[in-house]
């Protein structure tokens, strides 16, 4: 891995591969490469077309993580990726990451085309909020050392896992490299903050956002999916929503990367 110097002097690692075009990889919660394979898989899908970097966000892997933490620190760092992909790229962002590279277009990074899949928005009663009272608890499971129970609380209040599947969860091999990065829970819950609320989106947090915008959500996933990714779609000035069928947000890297390499070459 190869790595870059973010504005707060925090350490970010990150990989490339392929030839053309940069495109950089935003991965949601928990992701980084000692528990899922994902992100190397969509790069090498792209590579023959685009250079792609995939980076492990602060906190996560073989990146450092200074307190404390803030969202502009995590967009720092996505922007200084880009920069060492040579001053501007276009971007992917999954799940809260897809909101973490909306929010960073919308503070002006230079983000040349966008592709969002899944952002977890809650704009309705079709699933319930997340607490208000969520990264609260969060962050006292945290400072009590409860890693194990903070990942759950993830799991079962944002994203909605019940509550007997996430107990059979802690059993099995890669929950503990999720509560290796259980301190990164509260980093996604200050993206998503208000977000996941039943209410609608805010009209002005992206409104700024010209980069043409491709948001994608799965024909097989829940429905309050379908209807963050609509509701995202209507708040954006450059906007196309598309449906993939039969995925869901768990979404195959071979069946996103033709779409999104589509929507890059455009």
């Amino acid at each position: 891995m190869s790595t870059v110097t973010s504005h707060d002097g925090t350490t970010i690692a990150f990989e490339k591969v392929g030839q053309g075009p940069p495109v950089v990889l935003v991965d949601g919660a928990f992701v980084h490469r000692a528990i899922d394979p994902w992100a190397s898989e969509f790069a090498n899908q792209l590579a023959d077309s685009h250079t792609v970097y995939t980076y492990e966000r602060r906190g996560r892997g073989n990146s450092g993580d200074t307190l404390p933490y803030t969202v502009e620190r995590e967009i720092e760092d996505l922007a200084a990726v880009i920069e060492e992909a040579g001053g501007s790229a276009a971007v992917l962002g999954m799940s809260s990451g897809a909101v973490l590279a909306l929010d960073a277009a919308a503070h002006g990074v230079p983000i040349t085309r966008l592709a969002v899949y899944e952002p977890p928005f809650v704009v309705d009663d079709s699933r319930p909020p997340r607490p208000d009272s969520y990264l609260a608890d969060v962050k006292a499971m945290l400072a009590e050392g409860r890693h194990g129970d903070a990942v759950a609380h993830a799991m079962t209040k944002a994203v909605g896992i019940p509550e007997q599947f996430v107990e059979g969860m802690r059993a099995e091999p890669f929950f503990a490299g999720m509560e290796a990065v259980a301190h990164t829970v509260a980093y996604d819950g200050e993206i998503m903050e208000g977000l996941m609320s039943g209410k609608p989106l805010p009209e002005d947090r992206w409104s700024s956002v010209t980069a043409p915008t491709l948001v994608l959500h799965g024909g097989a996933s829940e429905p309050w999916l379908h209807n963050g990714a609509r509701a995202l779609g209507t708040v954006l000035p450059n906007a196309e929503v598309r449906q993939l069928a039969d995925q869901t947000h768990e979404i195959e890297a071979s069946m996103l990367a033709p779409v999104v390499k589509e929507h890059f070459a455009s």
